[in-house]
């Protein structure tokens, strides 16, 4: 999509009993001590995988699993399309990726790519409900509290924050050695934000205001809590096909990230890592602009996927990122 931004002014941080709430919960949850703040850390971000059938997508997916487990990271994330847009949306498909999943031997933290429901309509991929196929995820894919894996360890997600947005089980944060982690379910397909149906665009705006308010929490628990540096997760390549200089159009699916989270990024001021996949092809940058002034403190990466079976180990030292790239085991 996009680069660059209308609006200068960034929103203001809220506070109040809520965050008083969410700040004595994060305390005894986390307990996270500043002096070990700066230790080196390292996790695995990966996403678009595995592509294809069976038969010739599982086998180089599961050794790529194996070098990930291999390299012990402190978590991965899964960036979300688990399986290609020309395949079948079924509880069968579903039952194989969550055993991918449990394949990892430490945590690993999912969020929804546009292929597990958005495009399930599609003909080749069952002529599923797309909205009936988001309500099998979060009931297979998310329990409140812990994430997936074969050691989960322990997240915070929005549907235990905030009855008005229970049932964005997916939206989920935690932090690790000083450093907030928070996924955010945008998706491909324009988000969602389609001419369908009614109850789509319905889907559409319910699900944005979750992911703003979720993006506007953990900034506030990033300051709070003096965290180092912020990273989110989430599917949709919010850029692709759009010009370096043009604005989000009035009509675009992710304008929320254009409207939140630069500017709260900005007036932050620390490091902030996005992490996305959608286009397939492995990139590091600084695209994002707020009035066509790029924000410096705000670094892109894409994930690689689909064709190119390989992952992403990110290495945080010191609030700054570094990255090397995962081969399947041979």
């Amino acid at each position: 999509m996009q680069n660059t931004l209308t609006q200068s002014t960034p929103p203001p941080i809220h506070t109040g009993q809520w965050v008083l709430r969410q700040l004595i919960w994060l305390s005894m949850l986390w307990s996270f001590a500043t002096a070990h703040a700066q230790q080196a850390f390292s996790f695995v971000a990966l996403g678009d995988l595995p592509y294809g059938s069976a038969q010739k997508a599982y086998g180089p997916y599961r050794s790529l699993i194996d070098r990930i487990n291999q390299e012990t990271p402190a978590f991965s994330v899964h960036v979300g399309d688990f399986k290609s847009g020309s395949t079948l949306c079924s509880d069968e498909e579903f039952a194989y990726q969550l055993d991918h999943f449990q394949r990892f031997t430490g945590a690993v933290v999912y969020t929804p790519g546009d292929n597990e429901w958005t495009d399930c309509h599609r003909a080749n991929n069952g002529a599923y409900d797309p909205l009936e196929r988001l309500t099998a995820l979060r009931q297979r894919f998310f329990t409140p509290g812990q994430s997936l894996g074969a050691k989960p360890m322990t997240v915070q997600n929005q549907s235990t924050v905030s009855s008005a947005f229970g049932r964005y089980v997916e939206n989920v944060r935690w932090m690790h050695q000083g450093v907030l982690f928070a996924t955010l379910h945008i998706v491909g397909s324009n988000n969602n934000l389609e001419n369908r149906d009614i109850a789509a665009n319905r889907e559409f705006f319910e699900r944005d205001a979750a992911n703003v308010a979720w993006i506007t929490s953990s900034f506030e628990q990033a300051r709070a809590l003096q965290a180092t540096a912020v990273v989110f997760a989430f599917q949709a390549d919010v850029l692709e096909n759009k010009t370096l200089w043009e604005d989000f159009p009035g009509w675009s699916g992710f304008k929320s990230i254009g409207n939140t989270l630069l500017p709260m990024a900005h007036q932050w001021g620390k490091p902030v890592l996005v992490v996305h996949g959608d286009s397939h092809q492995f990139r590091i940058d600084q695209p994002f602009q707020i009035d066509k002034k790029p924000v410096r403190n705000v670094t892109r990466l894409i994930v690689p996927g689909a064709s190119d079976v390989r992952a992403v180990k990110v290495t945080v030292k010191n609030a700054s990122f570094s990255f090397e790239m995962l081969s399947p085991l041979r």
